[in-house]
Formats: C-alpha cells, sequence, structure tokens
C-alpha cells in the first residue's frame, strides 16, 4: 500500500514544495538514472497487462515518444502479476515528480474491468510522465490523452500525485474499463497524503474549475449506472472505496499541519518524518524518496533524498540527476527479484536448450552487498528487538541526515558556480563523487547497525513481529 505526500512551498522553511513516499511491493528494489533519448520514426513501446496479471489483460504497442527525458527513478520487480520493471516515479530534468498510490475503485467497476483490458498500466503511466511531462498539469493532460487514445489497463484502482515547483495534482484511475477519472489542483497552502489516494467532492457543474478535472464520462457514466443524480459529488463515495480519508491520512495530514504551524514550519528533517516514522512504514514500503520541488539552476542539479528499502530502517543519501553513475550496491541484485529463483549466472542451461535460465541481474552487482537486503535486516532486528530500536537507530540516522543536508547546499552552490564558469563536466564529477561517497557510508551505517544489535538478538520470537501501525 504506497504511500506519498505533499507539502506546498509556504509551508516549507525553505520556500520550495516537496514530495515524500514510497511504494509498497513485496519484490526488489533498485535506483536507476535514465538518461535522455531521441527515439526514431517507428518507434513503439510495449505498455499494459498480460494474461498473467492478477487482473489480466493484453500487452499492446503504442508509440514511443520522438525524445524522452532524462530522470531518475526506483524500480522494482514484481506487483500483481504487472510487467516488470515496475516504478511508482521519481523526478525528471523537468523538475517533475512522480508517486504512485494504490486507490481502490468501487467492487462494481473492479466487477466489469474487461478480462482482455488493453492500455497503459499504472506504472505505464508514470514512466511515461517522467520521460514525457514537463509541468505538473501536463502529467494530468497526458495521461488522459494516453487513457483516451489507448485505454488504462488497472489492478483494482490507482492514483498518481504529480508535482512541480508550483503546484501538484492528484489523479485517479478508476477501474472498470470506462477511461473514468479525476484530478484535483494541490497549491501552495496544500498539505495532502495519498494512502490511498483520494479525492472527494468535485464542482461537476463548473467545467472550467481551475482546481479540478475529469473525464468527459465522469458525470454521465455515474448517472447512467444510478450511482448519482444531482447534488454534491463525491468521487470517493460514488467511484472509490466510499471510505473518505482513512485513519492513516487523517493521522498524518494533522501532524504535518501541526508542524507548518511552526515558526521553523516544515523542512527536509519533517519529510524524513513522515516517510519513517512507524505508524506508517514497515516491511511492505520499498524504498523512500522525498523530493525538494525547488528549481534548479541546471536540470544536472536536481535532486532527490533516497532510502534503500522502508526508511525506518534505512538512512537517506542525495542522488542527482546529472550525476553518472551509482554504487552497483544500489542497483539491481537477485534477492527477492521475480524469477531469479530458476536462473543462473552462467549459461550451461542456456546451451543446452534451457529456456529463460540466464539471470537478468549483471554478475558485477551480484559481488556487492545489496543496500536493499542489507537493510531489510536491520528492519528485521528492529522488529523483533521492540520499540527501544527505534530511538537509537532513528538518532544516528537523524544525525547523518542533518549533516548531509548542510553538505548538500554547499555542494550544489559550487556546482552552480563551477558551471558558470563552463567546468559542468568538473561539477557534476563531483556531484556524483560526493553521492557515490554518502550512499556507501549510508550502507556502511546499516551493516554497522546490524552488528550492534545483533549481540542482542536472543530468544528471539518465532511469529513475524512489526510495530504496530495506522490505517
Amino acid at each position: 500500500m504506497s504511500y506519498a505526500i505533499y507539502v506546498g512551498k509556504n509551508h516549507s522553511r525553505t520556500g520550495h514544495a516537496w514530495l515524500a513516499g514510497y511504494g509498497d511491493e513485496p519484490s526488489s528494489h533498485w535506483l536507476e538514472i535514465v538518461p535522455a533519448a531521441d527515439h526514431g520514426d517507428g518507434a513503439r513501446i510495449e505498455v499494459g497487462v498480460g494474461p498473467e496479471a492478477d487482473m489480466p489483460g493484453r500487452r499492446i504497442t503504442v508509440p514511443q515518444a520522438r525524445h524522452t527525458l532524462r530522470h531518475m527513478r526506483v524500480s522494482y520487480s514484481y506487483y500483481l502479476g504487472v510487467p516488470a520493471p515496475i516504478t511508482n516515479g521519481g523526478v525528471n530534468e523537468a523538475g517533475v515528480a512522480v508517486r504512485d498510490v494504490w486507490s481502490t475503485s468501487r467492487a462494481e467497476l473492479r466487477e466489469m474491468t474487461p478480462r482482455d483490458q488493453t492500455g497503459f498500466n499504472y506504472s505505464d503511466l508514470a514512466r511515461a510522465v517522467l520521460e514525457r511531462a514537463t509541468s505538473a498539469r501536463g502529467a494530468v493532460d497526458l495521461c488522459a490523452a494516453l487513457i483516451a487514445e489507448y485505454g488504462e489497463a488497472t489492478y483494482g484502482g490507482n492514483s498518481h500525485l504529480f508535482a512541480d515547483e508550483d503546484e501538484a495534482w492528484v489523479m485517479i484511475q478508476f477501474a472498470g474499463g470506462q477511461g473514468l477519472w479525476v484530478a484535483e489542483r494541490l497549491g501552495p497552502d496544500s498539505i495532502r497524503a495519498s494512502r490511498p489516494g483520494y479525492v472527494l467532492e468535485v464542482p461537476v457543474d463548473d467545467r472550467d474549475h481551475p482546481d479540478f478535472m475529469w473525464s468527459p464520462n465522469f458525470v454521465s457514466f455515474a448517472r447512467d449506472r444510478g450511482w448519482y443524480d444531482g447534488g454534491p459529488f463525491d468521487a470517493n463515495a460514488i467511484y472509490g472505496d466510499g471510505k473518505g480519508r482513512w485513519d492513516g491520512i487523517r493521522w498524518i495530514e494533522a501532524e504535518m499541519t501541526k508542524r507548518a504551524a511552526r515558526p521553523e514550519k516544515i523542512g527536509l528533517d519533517d519529510m524524513i518524518w513522515a516517510v519513517r516514522t512507524e505508524r506508517l512504514t514497515g516491511d511492505t514500503a520499498g524504498y523512500g524518496q522525498v523530493v525538494p520541488l525547488a528549481r534548479a539552476a541546471d536540470p544536472a542539479l536536481a535532486m532527490m533524498w533516497h532510502a534503500a528499502c522502508g526508511a525506518l530502517a534505512a538512512p537517506f543519501s542525495p542522488v542527482f540527476l546529472g550525476q553518472d553513475r551509482i554504487p552497483p550496491e544500489y542497483g539491481l541484485h537477485r534477492y527477492l527479484t521475480s524469477g531469479e529463483s530458476h536462473r543462473f549466472q552462467d549459461t550451461r542451461k542456456a546451451v543446452s536448450g534451457g529456456h529463460d535460465t540466464i539471470s537478468v541481474v549483471p554478475q558485477a552487482n551480484e559481488i556487492s552487498v545489496g543496500a536493499f537486503q542489507q537493510s531489510k535486516q536491520l528492519m528485521y532486528l528492529m522488529q523483533l528487538l521492540g520499540e527501544e530500536t527505534l530511538n537509537p537507530v532513528h538518532a544516528a540516522f537523524a544525525r547523518r541526515e542533518d549533516r548531509l543536508s548542510a553538505l548538500v547546499l554547499s555542494h550544489i552552490r559550487v556546482a552552480e558556480t563551477a558551471i558558470s564558469a563552463g567546468c559542468r563536466a568538473d561539477a557534476l564529477a563531483v556531484l556524483s563523487a560526493f553521492s557515490n561517497t554518502e550512499l556507501t557510508a549510508a550502507l556502511s551505517l546499516v551493516r554497522d547497525l546490524c552488528r550492534g544489535l545483533s549481540v542482542h538478538a536472543t530468544h528471539l520470537p518465532e511469529g513475524p513481529v512489526s510495530f504496530p501501525q495506522t490505517w
């Protein structure tokens, strides 16, 4: 059950908006930076879901954009049978950030979804936005156009939160194969969590309302089904799960509103807390991501804070869009990668006619310690040993992140000066070295904490143990 939180710039200590969150999936997760690319006439991509998906469909090919933007994202290998690699989003060179969060549609819509559904799945839409969108509003327009032309392949209802430096939009895509969607604008005074994504009352009598958009059939379909006969149009009650704002949403939005009311407002430490708190984050969280929605002097200086697994048990480190590499420890590994249990790192089975026997994981990655797996080990130690582990572990993370916050600003200022002086390549080399050093140091900290906690790991309970969460 993924999670996103947006904080408008009027609540920000540093004068810019924030977008943070994580994805909830059982499989491996890895960080990647995807370069910009030009695509020739006739280039096509495959989208949708196949017959193996929990809600099956048929894959189709659609035209690729002539140019795709540089972006960074976290990818993963399995969720409800959606073809890998899958992504919830990240941030691109235009400063557009994406988070994907589940948003269950009403039962009738799920049941009427065609078993041969076609179109963009949730990850396809997130990837298309990262590759093509230059604004948050443009991201909604892009997804609406893709759904209208090709359809949407659903897993039961979904949402995205698109954000740029000026605004954000929550877009809900409803199940049913009808192309139903709605989007709500978030502005500088907004504090909004998606867990799940939601839109409540929609001013359907004002088609030109600046804060809402919806599909052409949004009202008429509800009328035809007998779900709406006038009056306020509550999108969640009519098309969604009918639960409105879940308890976890109410809690975190209230907590962040309290923090925003302080003289110091909301900073990086607060955004990290919002995706680290054990009340919202546990084993299901595959990574942590915090994006400062600030205009970069150069697109290569756009950055995000990345945690290798759920931030409950992983420290954040800076990653810059212009850096040339990431440590192999943060790349794809075989641990929890779907399909790897029957594959090998040599060709012996392949040369004798074996099918799907060669690992998709780079062999060079496998000789490194996987940051995702190591952070999971720390998480399980914390859960087994109990709540007394939370304060010391999180204090160690926070001390490091506080130091890094100042260092990041210093590095960006120096990089801006170097780029202005014509030394762009040198600036990016320094940022890349800085980020890679800190990502490696973060993993070392996790390993040290694992060693320290392991000495207490005696007489442990046999069953799964976790910290209480609010849903």
